[in-house]
């Protein structure tokens, strides 16, 4: 090291009373067959420059994939602290965090309109791995590898039986990747490996089922509840409300036009209008609930305190001894929305309305979902199409 007379500070410059020794090391990419040795000098990775000044240590791209230009970079760096010793300018690397990455990334999700519910499934599940990771004395977005990812991901079945919910998990840790990636964080996504569903589909009631649940109903409940538990039923098979949006569905969401009752709101997961018209019966048993709840402003939900959750998870207590009574021991309330989506694609009705009657941002959702019921349909359109052929012939 070569010395200089003094070393001083002020806001905005650091005087050294030494050159520091400056090193080239590399940062490999994920797929790169030296990422362990990280002074390699053949690949083609980025290279960087690293040197310790009074106690701190510094890290800045040396801007070049090759060795050779690093050196030069290293040179001049070195020549930059020989030119003024009395006001050197050194400014210490901020690196982002994988905790503050993450808090980025939901803050991002936020401004995008995503329900509260799901905002909090985001910090939990990532916030885990903020954890696993910092374990391993990993801290940095660009320390996470595939050994990382696997490693994490290994005890899931444990933590997550439904490999439904899996599959969300992975498409949100794999969200938070692709945020790191457009940020400059990290090289490239990993992949990640696909998760094969072990669950069979939830499938639409038939007519008989459905009639059958309705008639244990007024049998398994007394009185108020009777009615209650019909209304919310009967609201769920017409409207294709999943049970989150029909518990917390207000009054004011349920709106009389002319002789038409029409139910309008945003679904609670994606922030999605919905808007569908009703049947007068089926309207006429909703109105009656409604007149059974003291709360003012919700239909289903009696209190309106405490968390939406909560009072989900008593209706669905419910519903499932609904649909175990009516001989359904795997009976589930989404079946209902099962049920309202199967039938208006049998009846020929367009996937485009059939997805906006859901909800769903996008018709690949309800494609992905009911893609027995689309083919059944394209089945039946090229039915009537050949029966055309054959008047034609005549």
């Amino acid at each position: 090291m070569l010395a200089f007379h003094s070393m001083s500070t002020n806001a905005n410059t650091l005087t050294v009373s030494t050159i520091p020794t400056i090193t080239i090391f590399v940062r490999h990419s994920l797929e790169c067959k030296y990422k362990g040795d990280e002074l390699y000098k053949g690949c083609r990775c980025a290279k960087h420059l690293r040197y310790t000044l009074a106690g701190k240590q510094y890290r800045q791209s040396a801007r070049t994939r090759f060795w050779k230009s690093a050196e030069e970079r290293r040179r001049s760096l070195e020549a930059s602290f020989a030119v003024d010793p009395t006001a050197v300018k050194i400014e210490p690397e901020t690196r982002q965090t994988i905790k503050r990455a993450i808090e980025l990334f939901v803050t991002d999700k936020k401004t995008e309109g995503m329900s509260a519910q799901v905002l909090k499934k985001y910090e939990r599940e990532l916030g885990r791995f903020e954890s696993f990771m910092a374990k391993r004395s990993k801290f940095l977005p660009h320390e996470i590898d595939a050994e990382d990812l696997t490693e994490f991901r290994a005890d899931w079945e444990t933590q997550y039986p439904s490999s439904n919910t899996r599959n969300k998990v992975q498409e949100r840790l794999r969200g938070f990747l692709k945020h790191c990636y457009n940020k400059r964080l990290i090289d490239r996504v990993p992949v990640l490996k696909s998760i094969q569903p072990t669950e069979a589909p939830t499938l639409p009631l038939t007519d008989e089922q459905y009639k059958k649940l309705l008639k244990v109903i007024p049998t398994e409940f007394k009185d108020v509840k009777a009615t209650r538990v019909d209304a919310i039923v009967q609201l769920m098979r017409h409207t294709g409300l999943a049970i989150m949006d029909a518990v917390t569905l207000e009054r004011s969401e349920v709106l009389k036009e002319g002789d038409i009752y029409r139910v309008t709101t945003a679904r609670q997961k994606t922030g999605t209008n919905v808007s569908v018209p009703i049947p007068p019966d089926v309207a006429a048993v909703v109105v009656a609930a409604m007149k059974l709840n003291a709360n003012e402003r919700y239909i289903f939900w009696n209190t309106g305190a405490g968390t939406p959750q909560t009072a989900v998870t008593h209706w669905q207590h419910d519903l499932r001894q609904a649909f175990r009574a009516a001989g359904m021991a795997e009976g589930h309330p989404h079946q209902l929305r099962d049920t309202f989506a199967c039938g208006l694609l049998s009846a020929g009705v367009p996937l485009e309305e059939v997805s906006k009657a859901l909800g769903h941002t996008s018709t690949k959702t309800t494609e992905k979902h009911y893609a027995a019921w689309v083919k059944n349909r394209q089945a039946r359109l090229d039915a009537l199409v050949i029966g055309t052929w054959k008047r034609k012939e005549k």
